[in-house]
């Protein structure tokens, strides 16, 4: 993710900020990945996993995706961007700096139509593409607890689990905080997104526990394949806006982001299909489309540092692993993990940061950038490897935390009359069909 802010050295020596003119080509791209992200929350998300649910419970995902971009653009636009790339507290020598930007840019205080970022983009326009990705990230964690989740307790737990999962992490990783200090690569939201995302959705399944009708080894059919498949094909298109956009530039970076984007989700896809063939006998839609998303999901960190190779092995290694966890381990262990948040985009997320520390190239990041294991540079490994467990460590802390207070104080799980009969009419009073 690009820096905020440019400098310039004078002749006496001293380095001042200098002031970034308007650059309208990275303007017009950037306003152009921001309606591409957003396409992947509504319709992507609801799409995808509302054609998962079954019949009766797709307009409670529906409902769910659509209270996440309204609530979740008023938190940032308040409190979010201050508190993930505001800088208070690192002008004041403070090290609450590290976990926090400040509140100087509380309700985008400040900040006017020609106030610019180092890349010649309005902040008004980078403020806008950041919130995009403060949506799509809570409505990734709806799918591990799909069909029976109350929707006040779902509205209020996502209030709190934004404001204390998301926007620190924003900043501890993008913002200037104490990953992005340490080195941490994470172009597009391996760390902040997916891991946040789907390490949250497994402490969520785990608590909430199983669906009344959750049987290992009887899956429940998703009710529309034709909706997994339009809601795949708008993620696809909008990751290139959330992956080649994250350089906040129209330049070589973006095209080699989005490039590898491409290859990387349809060699997942591919050896998804491959997979499910040989050991289901028929290649599915679903299967290809859940591959689709875990090569999307796993390029995300590297899109901005790996080139053609990295991609490819990424796409190649990450389904086998995903798959491994979906078709496996969770029926061994016999967690309702609904719609594979965690399976897919949790451990999506982890391969993905953590080969970024592999195939990580100086042919892309350029002279002095990041280089990984694969060339020779072992200590990017390593950093990969610690901003990854801190992210583990750290989603799952606030949303077990988070589950039992929200649980406590309003309620969680629907009754078991509301699951059976489904959650479209009972907490919506509305039928997708009719």
């Amino acid at each position: 993710m690009a820096g905020l802010f440019s400098v310039s050295t004078w002749a006496d020596g001293t380095t001042k900020a200098a002031a970034p003119v308007l650059d309208t080509g990275n303007t017009a791209w950037m306003i152009t990945a921001t309606a591409l992200v957003l396409l992947m929350s509504i319709p992507g998300i609801a799409l995808f996993y509302g054609g998962l649910v079954r019949q009766k419970n797709v307009l409670s995902i529906i409902m769910q995706t659509m209270l996440i971009v309204g609530v979740v653009s008023i938190l940032w636009v308040a409190i979010g961007y201050s508190w993930a790339f505001g800088t208070s507290f690192k002008e004041s020598g403070s090290p609450l700096f590290a976990i926090i930007g400040g509140f100087d840019k509380v309700f985008l205080h400040g900040i006017t139509p020609s106030t610019m970022t180092s890349t010649g983009i309005p902040e008004l326009v980078f403020v806008m593409f950041q919130c995009m990705f403060a949506l799509i990230t809570p409505a990734l964690i709806l799918g591990a607890f799909a069909e029976r989740i109350k929707f006040k307790g779902y509205m209020v737990f996502i209030i709190l689990w934004t404001i204390l999962a998301y926007f620190p992490m924003a900043h501890w990783v993008w913002g200037g905080g104490f990953l992005q200090e340490m080195g941490a690569i994470d172009f597009a939201g391996g760390t902040v997104v997916h891991i946040n995302a789907g390490i949250s959705a497994f402490v969520m399944a785990l608590m909430i526990g199983k669906r009344e009708d959750y049987k290992v080894g009887h899956p429940i059919t998703p009710h529309n394949v034709t909706f997994v498949f339009l809601g795949t094909s708008f993620l696809w298109l909008g990751w290139f806006g959330f992956n080649a956009g994250s350089g906040l530039a129209a330049d070589g970076i973006a095209a080699n982001a989005m490039l590898v984007t491409h290859i990387a989700t349809a060699t997942a896809a591919v050896v998804w299909m491959i997979i499910d063939w040989l050991c289901n006998k028929k290649p599915t839609t679903v299967g290809a489309c859940t591959g689709a998303v875990a090569g999307l999901v796993a390029i995300t960190p590297a899109a901005g540092s790996t080139d053609l190779l990295g991609a490819f092995c990424i796409g190649l290694i990450t389904p086998i692993i995903c798959f491994f966890m979906v078709a496996v381990v969770k029926p061994k262990f016999k967690y309702d993990d609904a719609l594979d948040a965690f399976g897919v985009h949790g451990i999506g997320g982890v391969v993905g940061s953590i080969l970024t520390g592999v195939f990580a190239t100086r042919f892309i990041t350029g002279d002095g950038g990041a280089e990984g294991a694969l060339y020779g540079e072992w200590h990017q490994l390593w950093i990969q490897l610690v901003a990854t467990f801190v992210s583990i460590v750290f989603s799952a802390v606030v949303t077990f935390v988070l589950y039992k207070i929200v649980d406590r104080w309003i309620g969680i799980r629907v009754d078991k009359r509301v699951e059976e009969e489904g959650l479209d009419i009972y907490e919506h009073g509305e039928s997708a069909y009719n």
